[in-house]
């Protein structure tokens, strides 16, 4: 069940008013489903650290109910050790498949901290745990040392890395061969298959699943010709060029497949000056899986 190439980290859809947009939302995690992509709800891309933890709660229990037929990933990511725990709790009473359990925010620990700080979150998890290495966020890495005490956790399924370097990734891989390393950068999904991906967590996705499901698969066969390699380069970098979810959100109103571009503050949609990048993006992504 949790052996998705595609994990699509689900932007959370907000009504003008800035409350959750429940109905975009059900439209959102259906388009997944059918495109048959795990889903990751609560993750940076969903905005969770904007949320209280009863948005959080009533986001969770209705993702749950919707029975999607995908595995169902939510995100652990915060400071305070109690509140996360007090999460999983939550979380583990209730039909997810899985955790993303992100490297510890703001606080920058170390080797000794890390292990202390995720063993605790394992050992709650009733479900197998992906953890996740993005120092662009946290302001750390994983340190190797780290991920090579817990590697036999057995609660410890797979790591998302999003350092965007090629070698660290390596390292992650030659350290726990057990566990699948996923990439967490969209646009290196070629280059991290030929050193040991084995799927991708995926932002891109919230617009285009079946043809980033396509891309993923022609990566892991080592089939991406210099063509495919520069779309989606072109299709990252028009859904990064401001701070994540701003443009996916931006471009999903635009579409119509969510009702408003609204997200919570210090995120605003008019950071994106325009969506000129994601319409040139969107034309040749069609071209090319047409």
């Amino acid at each position: 069940m949790m052996n998705n190439i595609v994990y699509t980290a689900v932007v959370t859809p907000m009504l003008a008013d800035g409350k959750v947009d429940f109905v975009s939302f059900k439209n959102l995690l259906s388009m997944q489903g059918k495109a048959n992509c795990g889903v990751l709800i609560l993750g940076s891309t969903g905005e969770a650290l904007a949320m209280s933890f009863e948005e959080q709660c009533q986001i969770v229990e209705f993702a749950a109910d919707l029975n999607l037929g995908v595995p169902l990933l939510v995100g652990v990511g915060g400071y305070q050790l109690p509140q996360q725990l007090k999460w999983i709790e939550f979380c583990n009473r209730r039909d997810i498949d899985g955790f993303l359990m992100v490297t510890p925010i703001y606080a920058k620990p170390r080797t000794q901290g890390q292990i202390a700080w995720f063993t605790a979150l394992l050992d709650a998890s009733h479900h197998p745990c992906m953890l996740y290495n993005v120092p662009s966020r946290t302001g750390v890495n994983l340190c190797f040392d780290a991920f090579a005490a817990l590697k036999n956790h057995p609660h410890l399924w797979a790591l998302k890395e999003a350092s965007g370097d090629i070698e660290r990734f390596k390292r992650y891989v030659q350290i726990a061969p057990r566990i699948a390393v996923y990439s967490g950068e969209d646009a290196m999904m070629p280059e991290l298959a030929m050193v040991g991906a084995k799927g991708l967590v995926s932002v891109v996705s919230n617009i285009w699943p079946q043809e980033t499901k396509a891309y993923v698969k022609a990566s892991l066969t080592h089939k991406v010709d210099e063509t495919l390699r520069k779309l989606w380069q072109e299709a990252a970098g028009a859904c990064f060029s401001v701070s994540n979810p701003i443009p996916v959100k931006v471009w999903l109103a635009h579409t119509g497949k969510i009702a408003s571009n609204t997200l919570r503050l210090p995120l605003i949609a008019t950071e994106l000056a325009s969506i000129e990048r994601l319409q040139n993006a969107d034309q040749k992504i069609r071209e090319y899986y047409q």
